[in-house]
């Protein structure tokens, strides 16, 4: 139906998530109608983010250095940790402009059924850092089955160690995700968080 290089476009676009046939055909189609120059940005701003980024050696966040620009800030509560399953998920709690902590990105949640265990996401880092003077750690996955499951595994690591360990108030709706949440609901699960 395509010229075989825009065939291979939308498929290349398809593969993003939450994008189907139409809104990649559709995306294709703005890409060919812009400028040469804006194409070849797009795709060196592409390369560029993939080769250039690293994990944080702290938090595990996406950085350009050695650590990210939150870990490096003095002003930050070292004392408090709020561990979230996605880096994406750093960027919605710091939209608020209400919690001074630090963050610990896991890469993913808890799911036997998928095959994703204890090994295949950052806990081993997390529980590294624990003995960094960390007096709360703030549970923030998504209260799904795999958010869940990682927030009680976690809080049985942790909990015998002394840390007061929570989770964010369920003003966050169930099957909901901290990405998609508004503003006011994460301020309220934050308040509002829990011990578990």
């Amino acid at each position: 139906m395509f010229a075989g290089p825009l065939a291979e476009l939308i498929a290349q676009i398809e593969k993003l998530p939450g994008l189907g046939a139409k809104s990649a055909s559709r995306l294709a189609f703005h890409i060919l109608r812009m400028p040469e120059d804006g194409v070849r940005r797009l795709a060196d701003s592409m390369v560029n983010a993939r080769t250039s980024l690293r994990l944080c050696a702290v938090c595990q966040d996406f950085a350009d250095e050695e650590t990210c620009r939150i870990c490096d800030d003095p002003d930050r509560d070292r004392t408090t940790l709020c561990v979230v399953a996605d880096p994406k998920d750093v960027v919605a709690l710091e939209r608020l402009h209400e919690y001074k902590g630090l963050y610990h990105v896991l890469h993913g949640l808890l799911s036997p059924l998928d095959g994703v265990g204890p090994e295949d996401i950052k806990v081993r880092e997390l529980i590294g850092r624990l003995g960094d003077g960390v007096s709360e750690v703030i549970i923030a996955t998504n209260p799904t089955v795999e958010g869940e499951a990682t927030a009680l595994y976690i809080a049985s690591l942790v909990k015998p160690s002394g840390i007061v360990v929570s989770r964010l108030a369920h003003g966050l709706p169930a099957g909901g995700e901290v990405e998609y949440a508004d503003s006011a609901t994460l301020v309220s699960a934050l308040e509002f968080r829990r011990p578990i």
